[in-house]
């Protein structure tokens, strides 16, 4: 639920489409010579959004670590080499390779690779209706595990509504513009989702809670612009002052 410790702030995210090739969180392997910002270049992120996702409490990485990142993971196919894979992704050979740590050039049919940068936002007109939020397939399944976190013994609704209002806080510009940041938001040093602060956001996602988030990132809205959600036995006064938008389960989302 909603962290207590901070007025009112809310809910999200959801899901990954199926694709060939799934995009999310991956995992790699830290080898000699890297650094969280040589990884973070290499798969198009970043050194605070790494330390967030692996709930590092520095910088400092060593060899042998595995680490959380955003990451495509692609099936090898008979016939496929590392220099196709990389001209039909549009990626670097060089990149590919240091993503895996693949320096020979032996793959075979089934074995999975990771696609250094090939999560980019999908824009609203491509992946969802118009006036929808763009999002990376990293943060459709992030979105999903925290639907998963706040909402996994509620109905599929209110599942959905969890979603819905971190996508009206993304339209909304009183808040952070990506599914990540209004995630990942900080107030007054809390975050402002409990599954953030206890870990629970880095459990998998359910898979009624990926359909769910899918919804919601497609422009699914049971609130009907609803900014804030909570459970129905909070005591704070500031959110049950503000407008009802709906109840679903033990859920309260309102405006």
């Amino acid at each position: 639920m909603i962290n207590k410790k901070v007025k009112g702030f809310l809910a999200v995210l959801a899901l990954s489409i199926f694709i060939p090739t799934s995009a999310s969180a991956a995992s790699y392997e830290v080898v000699k010579g890297d650094s969280l910002y040589t990884i973070a270049q290499l798969f198009d992120s970043s050194t605070s959004r790494l330390m967030q996702d692996n709930r590092l409490q520095s910088t400092v990485i060593h060899p042998g670590q595995r680490l959380e990142v955003p990451a495509t993971v692609y099936t090898v196919k008979s016939g496929d080499s590392l220099y196709l894979i990389a001209k039909n992704q549009g990626i670097d050979l060089l990149s590919l390779r240091k993503a895996n740590g693949k320096w020979d050039n032996i793959i075979y049919p089934g074995q999975q690779l990771l696609l250094p940068g090939t999560i980019s936002p999908l824009s609203a007109s491509s992946s969802a209706p118009s006036g929808v939020t763009a999002y990376t397939q990293y943060e459709a399944d992030l979105l999903a595990r925290l639907i998963t976190a706040e909402a996994n013994n509620q109905p599929y609704q209110a599942k959905v509504a969890v979603g819905a209002v971190v996508v009206n806080r993304v339209k909304d510009s009183r808040f952070p513009n990506t599914i990540s940041d209004v995630i990942y938001e900080r107030s007054a040093g809390y975050y402002q989702f409990t599954p953030v602060a206890n870990g629970m956001i880095y459990k998998p996602a359910s898979e009624e809670a990926k359909k769910a988030a899918h919804e919601a990132l497609s422009g699914s809205d049971p609130t009907k612009g609803a900014l804030y959600f909570f459970d129905d036995s909070a005591t704070n006064k500031w959110l049950w002052s503000k407008p009802l938008a709906l109840r679903s389960g033990n859920m309260v989302y309102v405006y």
